[in-house]
């Protein structure tokens, strides 16, 4: 059910993927502007009708160009030091991202690194974040099937792969 793999989420065929979006949604750098760039101006313009997302949330779009269905722009919050609430915030992304697959009938979605890029959150951290939060919706009973870790590097596969581990 959970997997981490190296590669680029833009070409994954999977219900939907997750953006870790900064929170105008309207494109950056890294994962983001991949995203936007494999998805079209199309997804650029819907998401200026969306008017942007709050740190700690997450909207949904059409895919347009990419294999996947779905879209969504995951708001995760930038590190300062752990003192700011960062941890919960990113929780909360990984719960509105599951919230919104219910409600869109999503079978499979595939998450980046959410706030370890630019926003500086420490990767070992994030991603026993993510994995705590993906490991509990999916107990709760989620209608998702198949979720996907996507690491860019062979080095953040790794360091995943290892974090998964110690959830076995």
């Amino acid at each position: 059910m959970v997997e981490i793999i190296k590669g680029d989420i833009t070409a994954l065929k999977v219900d939907a993927i997750v953006n870790a979006a900064n929170p105008t949604l309207l494109g950056g750098g890294g994962v983001d502007g991949a995203i936007h760039r494999a998805a079209g101006p199309r997804l650029k313009a819907e998401c200026a009708m969306v008017g942007g997302c709050p740190t700690g949330s997450a909207k949904l779009t059409d895919g347009y160009d990419l294999p996947s269905r779905f879209v969504i722009h995951a708001v995760g919050p930038v590190w300062h030091g752990g003192c700011e609430g960062e941890d919960e915030l990113l929780a909360c992304c990984y719960r509105t991202c599951f919230q919104l697959a219910e409600e869109h009938r999503i079978n499979s979605l595939a998450f980046p690194c959410i706030s370890t890029g630019v926003y500086n959150f420490p990767f070992e951290r994030a991603c026993g974040i993510a994995l705590c939060e993906i490991f509990r919706a999916l107990g709760e009973g989620s209608r998702v099937r198949q979720v996907y870790c996507v690491c860019f590097s062979d080095e953040d596969l790794e360091r995943y792969q290892r974090i998964l581990a110690t959830f076995g």
